[in-house]
This record gives C-alpha cells, structure tokens and sequence, in this order.
C-alpha cells in the first residue's frame, strides 16, 4: 500500500512539472496565431515605459490567453513574407550551428579515440587539461577568444564563432568516457583479425557509439543554438546575427512577432529532440550497448 501511495504520489509530482515546464511552450505557439492588437491589448502593458525611458508601475492584470479570439497568421506573413529580416536570422543560426556540430564531433571523435587508445601520463595530462576547460564557463574565456581572433583577423567572420565551437572539449570528454567503457578485449580481439587501427575506429569504435553521439549533437546543437555573447561579442555586423539575438532584444513594437519568431525558433530543437530522445538518454546514462 505505501509503495502504491508512492508511486501515485510522484506520478502526480512528474505531470505536475511537466506542465508546468510546458505552459510557456503552449503559451508562446498559440499566442503566435494571434493579431497583434489581441497580443497588445494582453500583454503590452508588461512592455510599456515611462516618458523618461525607465518602467511604470502596471495598473492592470495581465490576461494569459491560450486561445485565440481569432486565428491569425499575419505575424508568420511579417516573418516568412513581409520582413524577411527575421528569417535571413534564422538561416544566419543555422549556418552557424550546423558546422560546429558537425565539425566538432569528428575532431571529438578522433580526440576521444587517440585519448581511449593511447596509455601513459602524457595522455592523462592532457585529457585532465580538457576536463579543466570543460569546467570553465564560456564568459570566462570570451576576452582571451576575443585577443585571439583578433590577432588572426577573424573578428566579424563566420570563424569567429566556427572555431572556438569546432574545438570546445565538451564532446571530446563524453566519447572518450564512453570509449573507455568499451572492453579491450574487443580491440584485441579485431587487431588479431588483422584489422588495423583505423578499421578499429571505423567498424567498431563509431557504431558502438552511436548514442553518445546523438547526444552530443543534441545537445552541442541545443546550446550553440541559443548562443547570444558570441555574436554581440565578435560581430559587429547586425546582419550576421542569429535569431536568438533578437528573441533577446524584444522591444514593445515587435511582440506580436516575437511569439511567431520563437515558435519557428524553436522547431529545429524539437525535430532533433523527437528524432534522439533515446539516444540521448542512453547517452547521458553512459548505458554501453557492449556487455563484457
């Protein structure tokens, strides 16, 4: 009966978050079907400031709709059609996201093999460095990537940002923990067969880790994604921003496009997230798909 009571009581705790985690989510899209005077007359009131610029006191009730009085695809027409400023945005974030996915897990793979592979305190130093930058928060180094990019005549290229992400140690640490989960016996077992250390890598190492690699995607694509230092900070080019910039610069003329903006905005996270779902919780629980 308490095991019962149990499992009830933390069934109504997980729904209970989990709606609470997706009332934003149902918010932002739904309101994202209304006109923008509906949106004005909800919520314009959080956005308004006094003739000085600073804010004012709020008189009124914010009125949280989830339906709309009328379904509205205007603020979509403004995105995809009438200011395409707004998508321009969205493929700005996509190319420079998509390389450094990509880009970084194929150094992080070869890193995390030559890690899993090679013995002695060298290899130990080194990997123990990449756990150390791993531990620092991106702000942190954002002032030495800045002098360096600078030196190198990278500042307001698309490798400013490239760069840093193609080699962050983020990927690199969690293949090479996973690599390491992987019984040697395996590697001997191939090596007898007469395969050499690049069809090692190939036929054993990289199928093997197809978990963690869709991990690493998700979420490496997830956190560049909403990326909004770097391009303020290396960027000096409007036009090369990417669409978080302006999810985090909304102003009291462009609400009704916001809603619309972060809905499209956050489509690419979704499809990844629905296509990886149990990779990425094998992959984060290190579950080896090896049994030894």
């Amino acid at each position: 009966m308490k095991k019962k009571f149990t499992k009830v009581l933390l069934t109504v705790l997980a729904v209970s978050t989990a709606i609470l985690v997706l009332i934003p989510i149902v918010l932002t899209i739904t309101n994202s079907f209304m006109a923008a005077s509906e949106i004005t007359s909800n919520y314009g009131m959080i956005f308004q400031k006094t003739e000085t610029g600073g804010k004012g006191f709020i008189s009124q009730t914010v009125n949280l709709k989830f339906i709309p009085d009328m379904v509205s695809f205007s603020q979509y027409f403004t995105i995809l059609i009438k200011s395409p400023d707004y998508l321009i945005k969205f493929w700005n974030s996509l190319i420079l996201v998509v390389p450094i996915v990509v880009f970084q897990l194929a150094v992080a793979f070869l890193a995390a093999y030559g890690f899993t592979r090679a013995k002695g305190k060298a290899a130990a130093i080194v990997f123990f460095a990449y756990v150390i930058l791993l531990l620092m928060p991106y702000q942190v180094t954002l002032v030495p990537n800045y002098l360096v990019l600078d030196w190198m005549n990278l500042l307001d290229t698309r490798w400013a940002i490239w760069l840093p992400g193609i080699f962050s140690p983020f990927s690199v640490y969690l293949l090479t923990k996973y690599m390491k989960r992987i019984p040697t016996a395996l590697f001997e077992a191939a090596r007898i067969d007469g395969a050499n250390e690049w069809q090692i890598f190939i036929k054993i190492c990289v199928p093997i880790c197809k978990g963690i690699a869709t991990s690493c995607v998700i979420l490496v694509f997830m956190d560049y994604w909403n990326m909004v230092e770097q391009p303020l900070l290396f960027f000096s080019d409007a036009d090369m921003y990417p669409l978080s910039i302006f999810l985090s610069q909304i102003n009291a003329q462009e609400i009704g496009l916001a809603f619309a903006a972060a809905t499209i905005y956050m489509v690419p996270c979704l499809l990844l997230y629905m296509y990886g779902e149990e990779s990425l919780v094998e992959g984060v629980a290190y579950q080896s798909s090896v049994k030894g």
